[in-house]
């Protein structure tokens, strides 16, 4: 490449090591390696050679890479540490053995830089795993110098804009990012081995339909026409099963235009499924299967601690209505026909909006006095119908649905119900939703024609579930804000 038409590196000067600027100009006029034949990661080597002794050579040729974490010079010794995804493993760098030429060069490296090393497994006298380098390789220069290796970068915000750093940094972030892997991983092949097949339904909606949540709007230029992200898959899921896919599930992005909190962000992921000829009965014991499935997987046990508290994830979970819930709170029974809802909600500090009805008020209560006070995992049944459009009702109550929600250390990790397969019920529930929007509510769930049409051919009994894998994933690492277990959390703009 020329003088010419060599690009410059992008950062400021200001921000970087002159030294490692010169460095890198020098690498360029030698050209940098484009690829590396690696044999070993630091994890397969520490494995295979777990029982070497102290001070022990081999004639073992490896080739290792990584990036630089830690440097130590002696004089004709040069000690570095890489860091690849599995672990660390230690260059013995020794001048006889690389050469002085060799050597001079290795002295160039810097913390942060990528290098790729050919040599013997050894270990030093003091038992350290090492490699005995005849060639060390710069792969690429990092041109700005790494957070503190001793503080790591601690400031959430700058872990949260700067993640590639954060994992640079953090073993800890990037054990949490494999774990989401590996819990995602699990959770495909739970629903996967009942017989689930997974599909996907789309983004890119004319209306969003599927949960009570304000959405994100966009304009599709080329049609002309107002659209919305999802915020729910719902309804197509549902599609498929009139279709004639009984077992279907989706593991996919959900966009909602809400606050950001520790347990919500406006983008995060959800597992929904559907499953013909099943109510939320089977659907509980479902999530009973695959919840203490995915945690012993993940974990290696079903009994956790999380926040500094135990949790059994064991099945079964505890059961209560939403009913027997609330009217425990309060300290006395709580119905459809108690007298002063109103009043009771303001008794106990809940404020609540006059044209509610009284499964919403119910609701605000359980939300409000009940559901961070609930630790061990619980299935909380029987939502009102008021706040449940597309749950069948109760056969028991009117009232309220054959729906419930999974709270485990005070949050909501699923929801389910069994669907309301009745298109006449199903229009009037969504035209008492758009009241409900024309009073002021604009979270309430607006008319899906389409949906509506497809559900007069005929869904048989189905039972659908929700699951909040970000939230999940919070669980098993041991995570108190979801922004620790989203690898780009949603920020305000800088």
């Amino acid at each position: 490449m020329s003088e010419e038409s060599r690009p410059e590196p992008t950062p400021d000067a200001d921000d970087l090591v002159a030294g490692r600027i010169d460095h890198y100009r020098r690498l360029q006029e030698r050209g940098l390696p484009t690829r590396f034949d690696r044999t070993h990661t630091a994890a397969e080597l520490h494995q295979l050679h777990a029982d070497l002794s102290p001070g022990t050579d081999t004639d073992e040729e490896v080739a290792v890479a990584g990036r630089v974490m830690l440097r130590r010079s002696f004089g004709k010794l040069l000690f570095l540490t890489l860091a690849d995804q599995s672990g660390t493993v230690q260059l013995f760098v020794d001048r006889r053995s690389i050469g002085d030429g060799g050597f001079a060069e290795a002295a160039e490296i810097d913390l942060g830089d990528w290098v790729g090393a050919t040599g013997t497994v050894m270990t030093t006298k003091k038992g350290e795993l090492s490699v005995r380098p005849g060639e060390v390789v710069i792969l690429q220069k990092s041109l700005r110098p790494l957070p503190d290796k001793w503080h790591g970068l601690t400031d959430v915000e700058a872990r949260s804009r700067r993640r590639y750093l954060d994992l640079i940094a953090n073993p800890a972030s990037r054990e949490v990012a494999l774990t989401r892997a590996r819990i995602v991983s699990e959770l495909r092949r739970q629903f996967e081995q009942r017989g689930y097949v997974e599909v996907e339904t789309p983004v890119l909606l004319h209306q969003a339909t599927g949960a009570t949540a304000r959405p994100f709007e966009t304009h599709h230029n080329a049609l002309d026409q107002e659209m919305s992200l999802r915020i729910a898959t719902e309804l197509y899921l549902k599609r498929l099963v009139i279709g004639g896919l009984e077992r279907v599930f989706e593991i996919g992005r959900i966009f909602r235009n809400e606050g950001i909190d520790s347990t919500h962000n406006p983008e995060f992921t959800m597992l929904e499924s559907y499953q013909a000829l099943a109510d939320f009965n089977d659907i509980m014991v479902l999530v009973e299967e695959v919840f203490g499935a995915v945690t012993d997987a993940t974990v290696g046990t079903t009994t956790i601690e999380y926040q500094g508290r135990p949790l059994d994830l064991s099945p079964p979970f505890a059961r209560v209505t939403m009913l027997e819930a609330v009217s425990e709170a309060v300290g006395e029974e709580v119905g459809f026909d108690h007298p002063d809802l109103g009043g009771l909600a303001s008794r106990h500090g809940v404020e609540v909006d006059p044209a509610w009805g009284p499964g919403r008020v119910i609701t605000e209560l359980f939300d409000e006095l009940v559901e961070d006070t609930i630790w061990e995992p619980t299935f909380v049944t029987h939502h009102p119908t008021e706040v449940s459009p597309l749950a069948a009702r109760s056969r028991e109550d009117p009232n309220v649905t054959d729906r419930f929600e999974l709270i485990i250390a005070g949050a909501e990790y699923a929801n389910a119900f069994t669907e309301l397969n009745d298109p006449v019920d199903q229009r009037r529930r969504f035209e008492s939703q758009m009241e409900a929007r024309a009073a002021g509510d604009d979270e309430a769930h607006p008319i899906d024609e389409d949906f509506l049409e497809a559900l007069e051919y005929g869904m048989p009994p189905t039972g659908g579930l929700g699951i909040g894998v970000d939230r999940l994933v919070m669980l098993l690492t041991d995570q108190a804000h979801i922004r620790e277990v989203i690898l780009f959390p949603t920020l305000r703009r800088l």
